[in-house]
């Protein structure tokens, strides 16, 4: 069987040339910030030095990485982009990418990781990610991520532009990582519109004209909220190393985020906001 090429195409007519243009000028703008370039894994060296990168962040052995070479080499060639950058010969960030059914017009982001956090690394690698999208037809990203890891959610929805839009209980079952340790896997589902992500910037609710649910979270403060505008659920500032001090106190704040997040996406709410001082926003558009 011959699959077609991989190289990128022109941007299709749905996606206007001013987006891609704009798309590609914040891409490489992200890339020299932080110092780095973005490329395709499009060799057996390169996906295999992803892979170990993948396992160096989630804590696996390297011989039982998140994705291993074989299913790296499958996903570029089936059509999808493996994206990695390095320093020194050494990866410091990478991702995988997938197309969701063809009517979505939608990719969907399999893994993605920068080794730190403080250089921009991950939002270049997200904005390489984009260009890439836009050039293969694609109109949103979707990807998934924990709902406790605070950073993730404001890297996610304060920095990018996505939207939580559903909550999964236990999503992926038990992973055996350095990162998850023995806690449940719920997840939020992430969607970011490729043609105009435009952050919402939240501070957390205002407790002068805020409902504050009686409960406590359990480090014994205030964590859910209502106001006019919809809800309100503070996380942890650091669930992973509280996974590896106290597994029942991350337990604890699993099924207490749960509780009211879980009510709230049934009801149809989104996440689309979360402040610097770990709360979710969430809130409804009324269907006409």
């Amino acid at each position: 069987m011959h699959l077609p090429g991989r190289a990128p195409r022109a941007a299709p007519a749905t996606v206007p040339t001013a987006v891609r243009a704009s798309a590609v000028e914040v891409a490489a703008r992200a890339a020299t910030r932080a110092g780095v370039r973005i490329r395709l894994a499009e060799d057996f060296a390169a996906v295999e030095a992803v892979s170990r990168f993948l396992a160096g962040v989630w804590q696996t052995p390297e011989h039982q990485p998140p994705l291993g070479v074989d299913a790296l080499r499958a996903f570029a060639h089936a059509g999808g982009a493996v994206h990695y950058s390095s320093d020194g010969g050494e990866v410091i960030a990478a991702s995988v990418l997938l197309f969701c059914r063809p009517a979505s017009q939608a990719v969907y982001s399999v893994i993605a990781a920068a080794r730190t956090s403080d250089r921009g690394v991950g939002f270049a690698l997200k904005q390489a990610q984009r260009v890439w999208a836009l050039d293969h037809g694609a109109t949103s990203m979707a990807w998934t991520f924990d709902p406790l890891v605070s950073r993730n959610a404001h890297f996610n929805l304060a920095k990018l532009g996505a939207a939580a839009t559903e909550y999964r209980v236990n999503f992926f079952g038990p992973i055996d990582d350095g990162v998850n340790g023995h806690d449940e896997t719920d997840r939020l589902t992430a969607v970011w519109p490729l043609s105009g992500p435009w952050p919402v910037h939240v501070t957390g609710p205002d407790f002068a004209v805020a409902d504050v649910d009686g409960g406590s979270a359990p480090d014994g403060r205030p964590f859910s909220a209502r106001d006019e505008n919809g809800y309100w659920c503070r996380v942890p500032a650091d669930i992973v190393t509280t996974r590896h001090q106290d597994r029942e106190l991350a337990a604890e704040w699993r099924e207490a985020v749960r509780g009211v997040l879980l009510p709230a996406f049934d009801a149809g709410f989104t996440a689309t906001g979360f402040s610097r001082s770990g709360w979710y926003r969430l809130t409804r558009t009324e269907q006409p």
